[in-house]
């Protein structure tokens, strides 16, 4: 007999529906598996036959062959195993065939017949439901995750036995067995936890909160410089705080990354906060861009709609940063591997911190023990087109005494944000129907309709370009952080006060790296 069980594959962070097709026929008795499959795929055979004979099942002395469609991509990982079970018991006979139909199953399977949790579940789900799949039966570890998908029933189930006993039921013993889980909207619309962590905590770098509350609200890519000590990590860990919060479809975005790589557990099953991931200095280029042999999303991936904290970053290889080049320009990236081409999402905010010397406190002859050399060779570390791609550069000044010991009362994180989301409100009316949401995301051929210039304005831009020697993306740059400066500052227009601001925010390009812009 022949038998069809729908699944789910993954192939880099995209899903699609897969088939188990099983036949069973007379003849010289085997087990069979075709179809590209992996060590974890082919192990299946093993694991399904002795789940099988424990959980009462004895597999006659049959030849079976199994194929998993499409057969030309390669299956990875062990969400075969149930579908796989299923469909020898389908075409054995123990389950009727129409009892499978317009339902998806997927589950690893322990071999006391246990179905334990797999990874890309919330993608799965999604496509099931956008195929109009009526079921998914997925593993009980899965179901919140799965449940985050409305319009489709999730069925969580725990062991093959009791997989088997709600497939051979009817549609209303079905649901008396087990009812489907419902989408929990309390994991959907949660406000983000209050942070540990307030910018009312912070003394002092005014310039640099006032800096990256700008960076917040225009989602712009920003360079700390200062010595030691300076604050850079505290600023970097509370901007978080004052993002807007995700929206319902940033969130979906954002928790199939976290599904794919398995990332995703029982309690959190949809991600509801922006991401903060700071990768050590010492990570590979593999583990920042992603891939590897069973392709997965890299640390950059992981930072989609959120921040990537570099700290240090001179210290990192210079191969490593250079990966973020087209990461921070076209908001993903490109993985190609002998099994295939993936791309991922890496739409990320970059904070970046560094010492400007060595011994960090350059320029500062007092204390810098450093040569020319080796201050130039450290700078050098961090090439043109990585600094032409950042949009505020700042300088984080050592904290005096009286600073430091000072009890004023700062602005709280709350403050900071709420003038942020007046500014993203801004944005969110003025791109109203288009691709944007943020003035840091807009192209070069739209600067002109949402960032016009004045005369006095446009001849201040004409004239920094010339002495600054800025390349087309520095400037158009400064003019995007100067509209989100007018935004915070509730103006329609950008004026020259706007513009100033921002080009205040490359001046420290030239003071360190003397206007290089290395190709």
């Amino acid at each position: 007999m022949y038998s069809k069980v729908l699944t789910g594959a993954i192939s880099g962070i995209e899903s699609l529906i897969s088939a188990v097709e099983v036949d069973v026929s007379t003849g010289m008795p085997g087990f069979e598996m075709v179809g590209q499959l992996s060590n974890e795929v082919r192990e299946a055979r093993e694991r399904v036959k002795v789940a099988l004979k424990n959980t009462g099942i004895e597999i006659p002395a049959k030849r079976i062959t199994i194929s998993i469609f499409p057969a030309d991509m390669r299956k990875e990982g062990a969400s075969y195993d149930l579908p796989i079970a299923i469909g020898v018991l389908v075409a054995l006979g123990y389950i009727p065939r129409e009892y499978v139909k317009d339902t998806l199953v997927v589950g690893e399977l322990g071999l006391d017949g246990r179905v334990q949790p797999v990874k890309g579940i919330l993608p799965i789900v999604a496509k099931a439901k956008q195929s109009r799949l009526k079921r998914c039966i997925i593993p009980k570890g899965n179901e919140r995750e799965g449940a985050v998908i409305e319009g489709v029933e999730v069925i969580g189930v725990t062991t093959l036995e009791e997989t088997i006993a709600y497939l051979t039921k009817s549609e209303i013993e079905k649901y008396a067995m087990i009812q489907p889980i419902k989408t929990i909207l309390r994991d959907k619309t949660e406000n983000a936890e209050e942070a540990e962590v307030d910018f009312s905590e912070i003394n002092g770098q005014e310039s640099v909160k006032r800096a990256v509350e700008i960076a917040a609200a225009g989602f712009h890519h920003v360079l700390m410089i200062g010595p030691p000590g300076s604050g850079k990590t505290m600023i970097a860990k509370r901007i978080p705080g004052i993002l807007p919060s995700l929206t319902m479809e940033e969130s979906l975005e954002v928790s199939t990354i976290y599904s794919v790589a398995g990332m995703l557990n029982e309690q959190k099953a949809l991600m509801t906060q922006r991401p903060f991931l700071a990768p050590h200095h010492t990570i590979s280029e593999q583990a920042l861009a992603g891939g590897g042999r069973v392709p997965r999303p890299g640390v950059i991936s992981l930072a989609h709609r959120g921040v990537l904290f570099m700290d240090e970053l001179p210290e990192f290889r210079r191969t490593t940063l250079e990966i973020l080049r087209q990461p921070l320009e076209d908001k993903k990236i490109h993985i190609a591997r002998t099994c295939g081409s993936f791309v991922y999402p890496a739409d990320f905010m970059l904070i970046a911190a560094m010492n400007p010397c060595p011994c960090g406190f350059y320029p500062d002859r007092n204390k810098c023990t450093c040569s020319e050399n080796e201050v130039k060779r450290y700078l050098n570390r961090i090439s043109g087109p990585i600094l032409d791609r950042i949009d505020v550069t700042i300088e984080a000044p050592r904290i005096d005494i009286k600073q430091l010991s000072s009890k004023m009362k700062n602005e709280s994180t709350r403050q900071i944000k709420e003038r942020v989301m007046d500014a993203r409100s801004r944005q969110e009316r003025r791109y109203r129907d288009t691709r944007y949401r943020f003035n840091a995301e807009l192209g070069a051929g739209d600067i002109r309709n949402y960032c016009a210039l004045g005369m006095k304005e446009q001849e201040l831009m004409e004239q920094v370009f010339h002495v600054m020697k800025l390349s087309a993306r520095a400037y158009h740059k400064i003019i995007k952080v100067a509209r989100t400066i007018a935004d915070l500052d509730g103006s329609e227009q950008i004026q020259e006060i706007h513009l100033s601001e921002a080009i205040c925010y490359r001046m420290n390009d030239g003071k360190y790296w003397n206007g290089r812009k290395d190709t």
